[in-house]
């Protein structure tokens, strides 16, 4: 029986229309997260609710995830979510940047267990939301988790999603696997695992290693880079390179017209479709995607894509 898979929240990334398209045209995955709503000035940007919003995640199932540093602030961000429709919120604790971790958010709960019990309190308050909740190891040490786990422990959490690193090392480095066995063996939640997740034998072997113990994987960098991965592990079925190159076409051509749509300037429009080639170097390799990535123009960067897809 395959794990359910799940699409991690990245800025900049996964946004409401990639989501979409990444459904439609590759699909494979269960679940996918937003980008985490945050308050400023006491409110949510309109962006971030936009990208909430229903009439842009119709046909998928979608989590809107949050960063706040304590229980206040977790209050103050569920109605936003609420008026959208949700009956599910994911919580970020595993935030790794310093411009969140400095001010309590994200990773920088886990060195402040009494925030972390303000969130449990506002759960426990709210039996009408199904929450879950993605964490890491720790903030510099792969030990840290233990302090807050009692507390996560008594969330009534859907699932409790891991990546195991500390933040010092944001995502590089290696992940902490004896580390992420000994939380999974702590832990009364369903876990899903997190991280370095980049080829369809790595998620068959991370299955069998915690076979029982694993409610689901989710991906992050390695689908971004890979956008078929999900469907292949799905379908026990690996796609040509022609199959790969048609679906990729069809993602960046659907892309490229909603930038149109909504970007009037060329240079951001130029600037915002090549994201979708940012963690694509390992497969298109160095020398075609550092290509792609320094165009100065949108007439040499489409040439440069035409040049990619002849087959």
């Amino acid at each position: 029986m395959k794990l359910e898979l799940h699409f991690a929240p990245l800025q900049g990334y996964t946004e409401d229309v990639y989501r979409r398209l990444h459904h439609d045209i590759f699909g494979g995955v269960n679940t996918y997260y937003t980008p985490f709503l945050r308050l400023e000035h006491g409110t949510v940007r309109p962006k971030d609710l936009r990208d909430i919003s229903a009439e842009h995640n119709q046909g998928l199932t979608v989590v809107p995830q949050v960063i706040a540093n304590g229980g206040a602030e977790l209050e103050a961000l569920l109605p936003f979510v609420q008026a959208q429709g949700y009956q599910r919120v994911d919580i970020n604790m595993g935030c790794p940047f310093p411009l969140q971790t400095r001010h309590g958010r994200g990773a920088g709960l886990l060195l402040r267990p009494e925030k972390v019990g303000e969130i449990a309190d506002v759960m426990l308050a709210h039996p009408e939301i199904s929450f879950s909740l993605k964490m890491r190891l720790g903030m510099e040490s792969c030990d840290e988790w233990r302090d807050v786990l009692p507390i996560v422990d008594r969330m009534p959490l859907a699932h409790l999603c891991v990546h195991p690193r500390v933040a010092r090392q944001q995502y590089k480095g290696e992940v902490n696997m004896e580390a992420f066995e000994s939380l999974v063996n702590a832990t009364r939640h369903p876990v899903i695992y997190n991280g370095d997740i980049v080829s369809v034998e790595m998620m068959t072997r991370l299955q069998a290693r915690f076979a029982g113990r694993l409610h689901g994987l989710m991906l992050g960098r390695g689908l971004l880079a890979q956008p078929w991965l999900a469907q292949e592990y799905v379908s026990d079925e690996r796609l040509s390179c022609e199959a790969k190159r048609s679906l990729l076409l069809k993602l960046h051509t659907q892309l490229l017209a909603h930038f149109e749509l909504r970007i009037p300037d060329e240079a951001q429009r130029l600037n915002k479709i090549r994201t979708l080639w940012e963690y694509m170097e390992p497969t298109l390799g160095r020398k075609q995607w550092k290509r792609l990535m320094k165009a100065g123009n949108m007439r040499n960067y489409l040439a440069l894509v035409e040049d990619l897809f002849v087959i």
